[in-house]
Formats: C-alpha cells, sequence, structure tokens
C-alpha cells in the first residue's frame, strides 16, 4: 500500500493551480478564508455500499439547495459557493465478454475508516467544498458501477485534482479486494493493487 502523509505536512503543501499553502490551507482548517471570514466546513459523505450507487442524487446532494445539510461530517456549503462539480465512476467491464461478475470484499469499519481519512487529506490540501466517496461490494455485473468520487469547489483546478487524489489513494490504500467470476464457471483468485495503481497514488508525493 502506498504511504500517506498526515495533515500536518498536507497543510505545509504549496497551492498553485490546485494546490494549497500551508497558511491557507491552516485558515480554513481554524474556519477563516483569504479574506478573514468564516469557511464551513466541507461536506464529507463516505458509504461502502452493495446496492447501485445513484450518481445524481450524490450531485445534489453537493450542489443543491440542502447541499449544507444531512448527513457527512461539515456544515458544507450552500449551492451558490460551488463552481465546479468533478465526479469519476468506475464501472465493471465484460473483460471481451469473459466476465460474467466482479465480486468485491472489504474489510468492514476500516475500509470506511480509512476512505475517511483520505477524504479528510483531500479537504486539507485543496480548498474544496464537498466530497463524496462511494464504493460497492459484493457482485457486480458488467456495465454496473463499482465506485463513484465527487468533489466540488469554487473552482475547477481544486475539483479536479481532489477527485483524482480521492480515487487513486482509495485504488491502493482502502480495503477492497476483487476477483473474477467467468462465463464458463470458474472464479479467479483475489486481487491486489496493480504496480500502475501504486504508482498513480505515489506521484502525489511529489506534488
Amino acid at each position: 500500500m502506498a504511504d500517506t502523509r498526515d495533515s500536518a505536512e498536507l497543510a505545509a503543501t504549496m497551492y498553485d493551480g490546485g494546490r494549497e499553502t500551508g497558511s491557507s490551507a491552516g485558515a480554513r482548517a481554524a474556519g477563516g478564508g483569504e479574506t478573514g471570514g468564516s469557511v464551513a466546513e466541507p461536506r464529507i459523505e463516505i458509504r461502502v455500499q452493495a446496492g447501485r450507487i445513484d450518481a445524481g442524487a450524490i450531485a445534489d446532494s453537493l450542489t443543491g439547495p440542502d447541499a449544507g445539510r444531512g448527513s457527512g461530517s461539515g456544515s458544507g456549503a450552500v449551492s451558490g459557493a460551488v463552481g465546479a462539480l468533478v465526479t469519476f465512476t468506475g464501472y465493471c467491464r465484460d473483460e471481451g465478454g469473459r466476465l460474467r461478475a466482479l465480486e468485491l470484499e472489504h474489510y468492514p469499519g476500516m475500509a470506511e475508516k480509512q476512505m475517511k481519512k483520505i477524504a479528510a487529506e483531500a479537504a486539507v490540501r485543496w480548498p474544496i467544498l464537498g466530497l463524496a466517496a462511494i464504493h460497492r461490494y459484493g457482485l457486480i455485473a458488467p456495465g454496473e458501477e463499482i465506485v463513484l468520487v465527487a468533489c466540488t469547489s469554487a473552482h475547477r483546478g481544486a475539483a479536479f485534482e481532489a477527485a483524482s487524489f480521492l480515487m487513486d489513494y482509495m485504488k491502493t490504500s482502502a480495503p477492497f479486494w476483487k476477483r473474477e467470476h467467468l462465463v464458463d464457471g470458474t472464479t479467479g483468485g483475489w486481487v491486489e493493487a496493480k504496480d500502475t495503481d501504486e504508482a498513480a497514488a505515489d506521484r502525489w508525493h511529489r506534488l
């Protein structure tokens, strides 16, 4: 698994086109923005579920008139503050017609805890207004969604980078395992993260 940096180190990261200075990160953490006004904590929604993911409902919860209420660790921002919403949905492929289903297993409790840790690091590193990370488990058929991440911010750069950061680390640090159920009736072994996934997550140490 890739090592992640703690909040103190992330807060010291320079913000330039999507990254944040330690001073501005600290101000946001303390509730102050660049102008000294109060900044609401980002709305963070983390779920691990067996059922399908409703991407539209997630987008509405982060951008709609109720964006500042409901589940989540923070009070959230009013919808008028949102200037960008970036979402990523990962789908199950049929692998050329040979895959019947993909089985996802997780470590209950630990998976959510790790996802929350990754989300908290993203919230320190970028000025996001809202964040959602939803991951499924169980048998998933080709064409169905496996994971969704969504980030809102005042500007697109922070939303894009925070969503990419979330996805990269969820692929390598969150305790999920997968194996293939093939149309010929056979079942593969449990698969670990690929080297390419590890490399994608590792690049954030150099940014």
